[in-house]
């Protein structure tokens, strides 16, 4: 599609996902999200079924184009990014809202960072700069200082940026809600060794191996519900991270899988792979078999 603008290549692609997602997709849907005329929304229409002939059908009943029995879609998607556009709306840099697609319940967050603070995190992240910040944690209280953040990272409850803070000499996180008043600096030089190339944690990448726990009566329930191949699923993560994604999904990380209660049907097989992870203290079980 590189013969067309990226303006109707965002088009196209929208009508792909209606049409794939929802099964439909008419003019006024292309006018309303895009704010065009309705001649060119049957332009992009027709440009689509020319692309895609097998894959569009018109309702003359409903005055609508339909998915057709025969589609393919012409783009690739992630199941993350559709479970969000269909939840939440798609285009969140737009400043007049969006609509969910379809109903979608999630759970409440309970802590939202403060967008004012995030907006200076963030731009400290894409242009390489140091931020001053006041910070509060629950070990040391309120502090004032600098970090070098390169990265956001969500552990599924809150947001935290990852970063080297020069106060302890060290790379670790901070959560975004315990920030106030940032101030970027600049002036300030970004040492070698406060780049994210030195972070060794953040640039490992942990191989674990997640079955079904060993205490389930029907492990291939567990088995199929997270698609594993031959009872494993395997997963790649940074080891700076590693520690939030066996806490989020309740992963068993004792030696031989002795946790009891509903909520642990996972359990992990290799936790050897966990040797030099430094976040593990909030892994479950962790620490009843350490390394």
């Amino acid at each position: 599609m590189d013969e067309i603008s990226q303006s109707q290549k965002e088009r196209i692609a929208h009508i792909d996902f209606r049409l794939f997602f929802l099964g439909s997709i008419g003019r006024n849907d292309l006018v309303n999200r895009f704010g065009i005329k309705p001649a060119a929304a049957t332009r992009d229409i027709a440009l689509y079924r020319k692309r895609a002939p097998d894959n569009i059908e018109y309702d003359t009943k409903a005055k609508l184009y339909v998915v057709a029995s025969s589609f393919s879609p012409l783009f690739e998607y992630h199941p993350d990014r559709v479970l969000s556009a269909l939840s939440l709306g798609l285009g969140d840099d737009r400043v007049d809202g969006n609509k969910p697609f379809i109903n979608c319940e999630t759970p409440s967050q309970l802590s939202k960072p403060n967008l004012e603070v995030l907006a200076v995190i963030s731009r400290a992240i894409y242009s390489r700069q140091a931020v001053k910040i006041e910070y509060r944690s629950i070990s040391s209280g309120f502090t004032s200082r600098e970090v070098v953040p390169f990265s956001l990272v969500d552990n599924g409850l809150r947001w935290h940026i990852r970063a080297y803070d020069r106060r302890r000499d060290r790379f670790t996180d901070f959560v975004i809600t315990r920030i106030t008043n940032p101030l970027l600096l600049p002036e300030s030089e970004i040492l070698e060794e406060e780049q994210s190339s030195a972070d060794i944690q953040w640039n490992r990448i942990v191989e674990l191996e997640i079955v079904a726990h060993p205490l389930l009566d029907h492990k291939e329930t567990i088995e199929i519900d997270y698609g594993m191949t031959d009872g494993i699923l395997g997963i790649n993560v940074r080891a700076a991270v590693a520690g939030y994604l066996l806490r989020r999904w309740n992963v068993d990380c004792t030696a031989k899988g002795v946790l009891e209660g509903a909520e642990y049907q996972l359990w992990l097989g290799n936790r050897q792979a966990l040797y030099g992870v430094d976040n593990l203290i909030i892994a479950p079980g962790f620490n009843q078999d350490p390394l």
